[in-house]
């Protein structure tokens, strides 16, 4: 339940000023000048629904600017000299709102009516000056609620518009925060995991000049450090990058399978399908995995060659890496660091991943993209 600025729910001050206009309005018709006409009864319940009605002006101010100017223009047609009150309330929370267009257009109406009405039921018959003069007042109140009602509305406006600006620039301030620590970190650690790693290198190679057995736990150190180092370089460039590099996408795969000839293996690449447009997770991810199959490829398989064939699909996107290494069916494949992002990120785009030796030897990368899936 929304709260008044009072302290009170929005709803009970509602109340409380459509009872104290009924009240109003009610005094004046009972004291104020009334025609000769019976219709009593039906004019004080005008009076009374036309101040009620300001209890819903919050949530249908449309509806209660329609119906205080009906009950205005009807207890004036039943004889009772009373101001529109209720209507000039109305006119202030629709404007406040935003309908102003509707408010203006029912003002221009009721204007109309009113006189029709007071005249119809035997009010003010006493001269054009007099018409004139009450029509006068009358437009200048309705113009004063429309003000006012407007003058809140832009005061509000600008109020969450600066409530918004304070919060992007406290969470800018908070990201940018973030990014000087995480940076910090990643110098840090490149740091300390470079001296691990080069004192693991020295080791090994001293060991290795002496023709002693180098331990597995200090190569696995040695592995270990090298991978973080070239993780963590990775990760702090991008975060060092004020410009933001364009996206690597499909478009790349050439440059990576020309970089892998280059490195010695014969890799190729098959395109099947029409090319078509995918989602841009889709087309970073296919990017990735290609990247890091033929990355571990060169490392790890001891293979002389690798394909890649991307099928385009009509509701999918196929990328296969397959090479001739030293995998085997009944080797069990270790997954590292990068085979669990592959599957982190086919997975997150609801699609499915298959790592695993082919029968024939060596090792086969194959993942399946939803083209239409959460991007």
């Amino acid at each position: 339940m929304s709260t008044a600025r009072s302290g009170l729910p929005a709803g009970v001050v509602d109340w409380a000023i459509a009872a104290g206009v009924a009240a109003a309005l009610l005094v004046t018709g009972l004291s104020g000048q009334r025609s000769a006409a019976n219709a009593d009864v039906l004019g004080y319940a005008l009076l009374t629904a036309g101040g009620l009605a300001l209890a819903a002006r919050r949530r249908a101010p449309v509806v209660v600017l329609a119906v205080t100017g009906l009950c205005a223009v009807g207890y004036q047609a039943a004889g009772f000299d009373v101001p529109a009150v209720a209507y000039l309330f109305a006119v202030y929370a629709a404007v406040r709102a935003g309908h102003r267009a509707v408010t203006v257009a029912a003002s221009l109406v009721m204007l109309a009516l009113l006189p029709v009405a007071a005249l119809a039921s035997g009010l003010h018959d006493t001269g054009e000056a007099f018409a004139r003069a009450r029509g006068a007042l009358e437009l200048a109140w309705l113009v004063a609620a429309g003000a006012a009602g407007e003058a809140l509305r832009q005061a509000e406006r600008r109020a969450a518009e600066a409530e918004r600006t304070r919060e992007e620039t406290a969470r800018r301030r908070a990201d940018e925060e973030r990014l000087r620590i995480a940076r910090e970190l990643h110098d840090s650690l490149t740091h300390q995991i470079s001296i691990i790693k080069v004192q693991a290198e020295v080791a090994v190679h001293v060991a290795r000049k002496r023709g002693e057995r180098v331990p597995e736990s200090l190569l696995a150190i040695q592995e270990a450090g090298r991978e973080a180092t070239r993780e963590l370089r990775a990760t702090l460039e991008a975060l060092r990058d004020d410009d933001t590099p364009p996206p690597r996408g499909l478009d790349q795969v050439p440059d990576l399978v020309e970089r892998a000839r280059a490195a010695g293996l014969d890799a190729t690449l098959t395109v099947r399908g029409r090319r078509q447009d995918v989602p841009a997770a889709v087309d970073r991810t296919a990017y990735r995995i290609v990247q890091e199959s033929l990355t571990n490829v060169a490392r790890h398989a001891a293979a002389a060659t690798a394909s890649v064939r991307i099928d385009y699909r009509p509701d999918a996107l196929a990328v296969r890496i397959d090479d001739d290494g030293g995998a085997t069916p009944d080797t069990a494949p270790v997954p590292g660091v990068g085979l669990l992002g592959m599957r982190e990120r086919v997975t997150a785009l609801g699609g499915r991943l298959r790592a695993a030796p082919r029968e024939e030897g060596g090792f086969t990368v194959h993942a399946e993209l939803p083209v239409d899936g959460p991007s």
